[in-house]
């Protein structure tokens, strides 16, 4: 998947639709489980976070904000609130 997420000729929505369908999924396996402590959330939100910045090639030495990169994908965090979001029925079906 490197290969997708961090293609220049890929446009950024297009990948982060391919982070959505093919990444999350696995994050969230078995989530309706979890326990969603702080530290957890914080985990939660470095990986999304890790993951916007590999998509947008933003080096960790770069001076961004977390706050400057979701604007340059024009994304908000999003994780954390669709685990949160998951119904364990959703899942039974």
């Amino acid at each position: 998947m490197k290969t997708i997420l961090t293609n220049k000729h890929i446009s950024i929505e297009t990948r982060k639709r391919a982070l959505m369908c093919c990444i999350e999924p696995v994050l969230m396996y078995g989530c309706e489980a979890w326990t969603i402590s702080k530290q957890i959330q914080n985990k939660l939100e470095a990986t999304e976070m890790w993951f916007l910045r590999r998509m947008l090639r933003i080096p960790w030495t770069a001076k961004k904000t977390n706050e400057k990169v979701l604007n340059e994908a024009n994304k908000r965090r999003s994780l954390v609130r669709n685990i949160r979001n998951v119904e364990p029925s959703f899942w039974a079906t």
